[in-house]
């Protein structure tokens, strides 16, 4: 396994680039997830990384040897690199062991490699079996035990939870990641879903525009986002116009600390579950409550109109037409100016 390192990448499809110059690693044995909107770049860089696209400039490298840059294109075949598509993608005339094996040389389909890989992934036994026998999560399974096969430098997984229902994809979320922990491998998931990137990447990288706008550890990105935009991107959030002096900012749930000592006009960010519904705090009228099972969403109005929501661990303590209070806990984020 190595690390991969990309370094002022600059690639496109006509004369605007796609991607405009951007930088990012991942640590070798590390799962990072590239997380972004439809359009910023996310499956360009997987294309470039994958060698099924060329670079204008930059550079691609992976351990010690240049896999892309303005002079040098290593073919998608000979980059050591594993994918996993969005569909499974198995050959349907092959059993899942044949699937699993193809792309090893003869002596190590026979060697215990496959059933070792199977068992890795949670699917022992299963090796005579034909993809159309399989589950859609067993198929993506084994579409990660095959990209496993060949021991790749990389293994670049393509959304490819998005195909499957709500309970199969967090499952497989984390027998995925558990697989990809135990082989040590390094890996790359492109998604645009917050909670699949933050629930399973070791790091985050949030893109935007053509380039990486943070990377970090996922509770780095949730709790300390670098902008405005990220803050908004990677999870729900209550914010207000506001203005701020020595590290307190004026909105309508009260004054609030704000984390760096700032001052001036900019948003003023909190997070729903920073909103706790009781005696205490600022009065308001409760609009509509949405339970999720596991927790539930609080609509609040507050006496001025303001329309805040408040997010509750188990039955919700109110009902809509209630009247009550709601206070924040903790420090709120501060953004001079308005989204990057």
């Amino acid at each position: 396994m190595s690390d991969l390192r990309v370094s002022g990448l600059v690639v496109g499809y006509g004369p605007e680039p796609v991607l405009r110059g951007l930088d990012l690693a991942v640590p070798e044995g590390r799962l990072l997830a590239v997380l972004g909107p439809s359009g910023c770049g996310k499956t360009t860089l997987l294309r470039v990384l994958a060698g099924f696209h060329p670079v204008r400039s930059g550079e691609v490298r992976l351990g010690d040897r240049v896999l892309a840059d303005r002079s040098t294109h290593v073919p998608p075949e000979r980059r050591g690199i594993g994918i996993v598509p969005q569909e499974g993608a198995l050959f349907p005339h092959l059993t899942v062991a044949g699937n699993v094996g193809f792309g090893l040389p003869r002596a190590q389909r026979r060697d215990g490699r496959v059933e070792e890989l199977l068992e890795l992934v949670g699917l022992s036994g299963y090796g005579r079996r034909m993809p159309a026998e399989l589950s859609g999560g067993q198929q993506q399974r084994v579409a990660l035990a095959r990209a496993l096969a060949p021991r790749p430098g990389v293994v670049l997984m393509d959304e490819p939870f998005s195909s499957l229902d709500a309970s199969l994809r967090d499952e497989l979320r984390a027998d995925v990641r558990t697989a990809l922990h135990a082989f040590g491998a390094t890996a790359l998931l492109v998604t645009h879903d917050q909670q699949e990137a933050l629930g399973v990447a070791d790091l985050v990288a949030v893109m935007r525009d053509g380039l990486v706008a943070q990377l970090g550890a996922p509770q780095q990105i949730y709790s300390s986002p670098a902008d405005l935009g990220v803050a908004l991107f990677v999870g729900e959030a209550v914010t207000f116009d506001s203005s701020a002096r020595d590290g307190v900012a004026e909105t309508p749930l009260g004054r609030l600390p704000v984390r760096d000592t700032v001052s001036g006009a900019g948003t003023v960010l909190v997070r729903p579950e920073q909103l706790h519904v009781g005696t205490d705090g600022v009065a308001a009228t409760v609009d509509d409550v949405l339970f999720h099972g596991h927790d539930a969403t609080v609509l609040l109005r507050l006496g001025d109109g303001t329309r805040v929501r408040s997010r509750v661990q188990g039955a919700p303590p109110v009902r809509p037409g209630d009247v009550t209070a709601v206070r924040v806990s903790g420090s709120a984020l501060f953004f001079a100016g308005g989204p990057s």
